[in-house]
């Protein structure tokens, strides 16, 4: 298993296919949720996204297994992205280690406020966001991948 921090070409395309499979599988979204993650995705290259921001991407067995990424939303904000990993590469820690450095770099560039949106079934992610300062601030209610989600938004701001 590796970790690489640079974007290549076809990435966009397969952290969306990888997002739409595995969320499909697991949580049963439809899919409007692998379209929306790569309008999200193409959105923020768009606007600058990795320079601007922060990417890891995780490889098992020369496939894509995982990913995460920090974009800049203006001045001193910036949104955690597009965190998931495969099975095939979770309980070693591995989620925490990426979430913790995300952080730390986050702090080090000067970004005051991170935030994100997740849904409340995936509990292991809202672990590890909870463990390293983030605070539920929203949730509401949508379905717009299919079936009914309490979507959440936290936050977390620089000590």
């Amino acid at each position: 298993m590796t970790v690489r921090r640079e974007l290549r070409p076809g990435d966009v395309e397969a952290i969306a296919a990888m997002h739409g499979e595995a969320y499909g599988r697991e949580y049963r979204v439809n899919q409007n949720f692998a379209i929306d993650v790569r309008q999200n995705l193409q959105a923020a290259v768009d606007s600058g996204w990795p320079e601007r921001g922060l990417v890891w991407l995780v490889e098992h067995d020369g496939e894509l297994a995982g990913s995460l990424a920090l974009t800049e939303e203006s001045a001193g904000v910036a949104c955690v992205r597009w965190f998931l990993l495969l099975p095939s590469v979770r309980g070693a820690g591995l989620g925490r280690r990426l979430v913790t450095e995300l952080v730390s770099e986050a702090d080090a560039a000067g970004y005051e406020l991170v935030h994100l949106m997740t849904f409340s079934e995936l509990r292991a992610a809202a672990h590890i966001y909870r463990t390293v300062g983030f605070e539920v601030t929203g949730s509401r209610e949508d379905d717009r991948w299919g079936r009914p989600l309490t979507l959440q938004t936290y936050e977390r701001r620089r000590p």
